[in-house]
């Protein structure tokens, strides 16, 4: 088992909190949930003005002190994500892509931004064929073959939040946490040295074993190339100074300043194929955010090449069904929910890519038709296991922050794989991505590799409005566990009434493949009662029940704004590292 934490494990911490104020809303008057063994376990933590939540506790304080300083909601998620490519490089660096859904208390909009990097000008399917290569490698320089889109992202959030917002804190001011980190040395966390201990296994020479990469044995593992352990202290000097740079110089000095050339030079020098061209002419695009309506709320999330409308799908279809009446927790309940997912993935797989070089029938995806359709096809007492797409009529971070004003954000940041490519260019700390080893080399495949593409990302960040207004920011890591446990979250809050950190803590489950890595089981956590196990595999789900609280199933968080008191309860996953903070 990775290891059971309680919920509110710094809650009695000098970190945690200036907190607990309860409202009169129905939430502050819930007992703890049915998942908590005692009332100190299951209490989330409420605030009257700011607040975080992340997958570590060292970012999730970066981001409280830039809202207590008067930093608005994309200034502390600045702070946040910075600070988490210092302390959390298993899961972000600045070598990855990020993507945004923005919640504006003035003006009532949401805004959606794509800042994932684009394959690089010579990046091209003959290109791996002729070197013998039936598909992009996992790991090494030719695995990292799309442009690094955080720090663009981070740029044009900036942008927005400081002329449509109310003023917040300079940029470089945002970075004093990360610089400090990397410099000076953090302990390393839990989740940080079970990674490095897994990726240094010699025996797998495809997606393990990165001590062989110059670059990552030299930046991650200690002098005699072991990995480091909880609790020991890791400093990363040159990701220091990158920051320091990112911080003075912007978004340029990344892309078309001494970090490009660095990194550039060390991939081209290792017949890899980025150019500096491709890092001067990348940028981050905001995008028309996606929505449907369930139970009365509105859902959003990100379009294509995210698989936000996969997330959207499975509320879609959702909206067919009385959960409610299921009960949570049934195996009526898992076996719907799992179902539904089957549909909207066969959709998915068909559909997503690049939408600038396939035109995706987005709408009609989401459409209620089709989502009625979905469901029809759905049956109760059997699982299905070759579920064909209905044709349409016509490793990772996720980061929440509310400011006082209203203003949420909702962010999710990614190299992949653990550690991504594990290719850290001299003189840099740039961990890079290899998020394009997930196009294919099939030129018939939707996702097949071309220059200057976006590849098939399943990143993706939620929001829940209700009357115009943001009601909760929720979202997770974990590659194809990212829709379901978003799903999860959604139903737990809105049909059931749970708290989020109630929602969040609660057994869940993986249908598919997470990292990566292929896999056809149903996983399940062990707090499943055993009933629901064994009727779920009497229906035909291949039930595998794993650890009671695993990280494979991602570490999820929510920061819900009572519509009545105008609280904000925040939730971490007791998976991980995170905290919930605020003020």
């Amino acid at each position: 088992m990775y290891r059971e934490m309680p919920k509110m494990k710094w809650l009695g911490s000098v970190m945690a909190l200036s907190i607990m104020a309860l409202g009169s809303s129905a939430y502050a008057e819930k007992s703890p949930g049915k998942y908590c063994e005692t009332a100190s376990r299951c209490m989330d933590p409420m605030v009257t003005n700011g607040a975080v939540t992340s997958p570590n506790y060292l970012a999730s304080q970066a981001g409280l002190e830039v809202l207590r300083k008067g930093g608005n909601a994309i200034d502390a998620a600045i702070a946040v994500a910075s600070t988490m490519t210092v302390v959390y490089p298993q899961m972000t660096t600045l070598g990855g892509d990020n993507f945004w859904i923005i919640y504006n208390a003035k003006t009532k909009e949401v805004r959606a931004l794509n800042a994932s990097g684009r394959s690089g000008s010579k990046a091209t399917i003959d290109f791996y064929t002729s070197k013998g290569y039936q598909k992009i490698p996992s790991r090494g320089y030719l695995s990292a073959n799309t442009v690094p889109g955080a720090v663009s992202g981070w740029d044009a959030a900036y942008r927005y939040g400081q002329q449509s917002m109310k003023k917040g804190m300079s940029w470089n001011s945002l970075f004093g946490n990360a610089i400090n980190y990397a410099q000076n040395g953090f302990a390393v966390s839990t989740s940080l040295a079970r990674w490095e201990a897994i990726n240094v296994d010699p025996s797998d020479k495809e997606f393990r074993d990165l001590q062989r990469f110059d670059g990552f044995r030299q930046t991650y593992l200690k002098p005699d190339g072991s990995a480091y352990k909880t609790g020991e202290v890791l400093k990363l000097p040159e990701l220091a100074a990158t920051l320091k740079t990112v911080a003075k110089g912007g978004a340029d000095a990344f892309y078309r300043g001494p970090i490009a050339k660095k990194i550039v030079a060390e991939i081209e020098a290792n017949g890899g194929v980025l150019t500096l061209d491709d890092f001067a002419k990348h940028q981050a695009n905001w995008v028309k955010p996606l929505s449907v309506n369930y139970r009365g709320y509105t859902a959003w999330n990100l379009p294509p090449n995210t698989q936000g409308m996969s997330s959207l799908g499975i509320l879609n279809v959702l909206n067919n069904f009385d959960l409610k009446s299921m009960g949570e927790g049934s195996a009526d309940y898992y076996h719907t929910v799992v179902e539904a997912t089957k549909q909207v993935f066969a959709d998915r797989d068909k559909w997503l890519t690049d939408p600038d070089f396939v035109k995706i029938p987005v709408d009609e995806l989401l459409s209620v038709e089709h989502g009625k359709a979905q469901a029809a096809r759905i049956q109760m007492d059997k699982a299905q296991t070759n579920v064909k797409p209905l044709d349409p009529k016509g490793d990772t971070v996720w980061i929440g922050v509310v400011d006082k004003d209203g203003n949420a954000v909702s962010l999710i940041q990614s190299i992949y794989f653990d550690f991504g490519s594990a290719i850290v260019p001299k003189g840099t700390g740039v961990l890079m991505q290899n998020r394009g080893s997930f196009f294919s080399l099939d030129k018939n495949h939707v996702n097949h590799l071309e220059p200057h593409k976006r590849t098939f990302h399943t990143l993706n960040a939620a929001l829940l409005t209700k009357d115009g207004k943001a009601f909760m920011v929720y979202g997770t890591m974990g590659g194809e566990g990212q829709p379901q446990t978003q799903a999860a979250i959604a139903t737990r809050v809105v049909d059931f009434g749970m708290t989020p950190q109630d929602a969040v803590a609660a057994p869940r489950w993986l249908h598919g493949r997470t990292w990566g890595a292929a896999s056809n089981d149903l996983k399940i956590e062990g707090r499943v009662s055993k009933e629901v196990v064994e009727e779920l595999a009497k229906r035909g789900q291949p039930v595998k029940v794993v650890d009671d609280y695993t990280d494979t199933m991602g570490h999820a968080g929510a920061i819900m704004i009572d519509p009545v008191t105008n609280v904000r309860w925040v939730a971490t996953d007791p998976r991980g590292d995170g905290a919930a903070v605020g003020y």
